[in-house]
């Protein structure tokens, strides 16, 4: 994996831990904190080489449409429309 796209993918999974984290402390979401580390898990794998490509693309993608679905349902940017931002950035940026 290219350099740039590595590190991008680690900046996105450290941002998505913390945002399942601060789902967890502020409105006691588990579900938000155990999805945030799982799909951060998987993306570590990938990050590392362990996981090969394009399952990278294939999380990412599953995780815009949560993030696009949440943002639909609850209208409100954060933290779902934040997310779904930093996803598309990702995406975008893992193939410049």
């Amino acid at each position: 994996m290219h350099h740039f796209a590595n590190t991008i993918l680690w900046v996105y999974i450290v941002l998505l831990v913390v945002g399942g984290l601060i789902g967890f402390l502020k409105a006691g979401s588990k579900v938000s904190l155990i999805t945030s580390v799982v799909f951060a898990a998987v993306l570590s794998l990938c990050a590392t080489g362990i996981i090969q490509h394009p399952v990278t693309d294939i999380i990412l993608a599953v995780l815009l449409v949560v993030f696009g679905m949440r943002l639909a349902k609850t209208r409100k940017f954060m933290p779902s429309g934040l997310m779904l931002v930093l996803t598309i950035a990702a995406l975008a940026l893992r193939h410049l």
